[in-house]
């Protein structure tokens, strides 16, 4: 089974703060007072300047980044905690990565793991930068870790993300 993700993840407030400016976001609910933006090709394209291509993998080593991404990322981070998230697994193993803007910087991160890469003892890359938006595990629930305590197992594409109402 596989699971594809790209997305921003922040405070409900400040994706919809952001959704309104980019007219091709979707800004998706998520638990414990999050949502998300799906890194769709036209939302990607949506904030590039001009002929701007996507920029090298350097930038928080995401390959989608593109320059007008990492701009808005340092803006709306202003105004509060902004996470960028992606994962590609395909039969138990593959990739995750999570960075988080914070005050018009990267603040943390950028986290990798890669294939077959067991994750250290504060967690994947994905839950450490939930764990900084807030979110906790809660006792007494079927949720392993903050992936799940979010509710990002709820779609597994970003496709999917972006197509629910």
């Amino acid at each position: 089974m596989s699971y594809e993700l790209q997305a921003l993840i922040g405070p409900a407030e400040l994706v919809a703060v952001a959704a309104a400016e980019v007219s091709a976001a979707r800004p998706r609910p998520l638990a414990q007072g999050l949502a998300l933006i799906p890194a769709t090709p036209g939302f990607l394209t949506a904030l590039r300047f001009g002929d701007e291509e996507p920029a090298s993998p350097g930038v928080a080593g995401f390959d989608w980044f593109s320059d007008g991404l990492e701009r808005r990322l340092a803006a709306w981070s202003k105004a509060g905690p902004i996470a960028c998230v992606e994962a590609d697994y395909f039969g138990g193993t593959g990739i995750q990565r999570a960075a988080l803007w914070a005050d018009g910087r990267l603040d943390l991160g950028p986290f990798t793991s890669g294939p077959l890469e067991a994750f250290p003892p504060e967690g994947g890359p994905i839950s450490r930068v939930l764990r900084r938006l807030g979110v906790h595990v809660p006792a007494g629930t079927t949720a392993r870790d903050e992936f799940d305590a979010a509710g990002l197992d709820a779609h597994r594409t970003t496709a999917a993300w972006a197509a629910t109402p």
